[in-house]
């Protein structure tokens, strides 16, 4: 079950990168700050999901 968790997550990813590159577009000039591309977006989701994973799995091992 785990491996196919992994391939459902994939399309999150991309679709998650997506999101914020379209809202960090918006929101960047608002504040004085610079747009990122798709690629950096990337950078940034991964990086996220790495941090928060960890928490993610534990709060799920603690709950069962």
């Amino acid at each position: 079950m785990g491996y196919f968790a992994i391939l459902a997550a994939i399309p999150g990813f991309f679709l998650s990168s997506f999101f914020l590159m379209l809202l960090w577009g918006v929101i960047a000039p608002k504040i004085g700050l610079v747009s990122i591309n798709y690629v950096l977006s990337m950078l940034v989701t991964i990086t996220l999901w790495l941090a928060v994973a960890p928490l993610a799995a534990a709060a799920a091992r603690k709950g069962k």
